[in-house]
């Protein structure tokens, strides 16, 4: 079996090795660009949206109207560095993590 696999080694000389050199380089040129796909359709604009919402919590003030991800409705009534006081209804406060307000309620 071995020498099956050794003869089939030495066929065509030198060129074999050639023809891969240049495959090699292709595939590489290929991982690149699919890198590049990648990174300009879900990296980059990941990362923008990430800076857009740390911007967003950084500028969070008392009354303002938010949205939580876990979708509660309601108006700040008090920040500290790490979580926000809501009120949802008249009297009715509830403390959140900074991070689960999702956006601005629209009016």
């Amino acid at each position: 079996m071995t020498g099956v696999a050794y003869a089939m080694g030495s066929m065509g000389g030198g060129q074999a090795g050639g023809g891969q050199a240049g495959g090699g380089y292709m595939s590489l040129v290929f991982i690149a660009i699919v890198f590049a796909i990648f990174y300009f359709i879900l990296i980059r604009p990941q990362q923008k949206r990430a800076k857009q919402h740390k911007d967003f919590l950084a500028n969070l003030k008392k009354g303002d109207k938010i949205i939580t991800s876990g979708g509660l409705y309601g108006t700040i009534t008090g920040i500290s560095d790490d979580s926000v006081t809501i009120e949802i209804a008249e009297k009715v406060r509830v403390k959140v993590d900074k991070g689960t307000v999702a956006a601005h309620q629209k009016t």
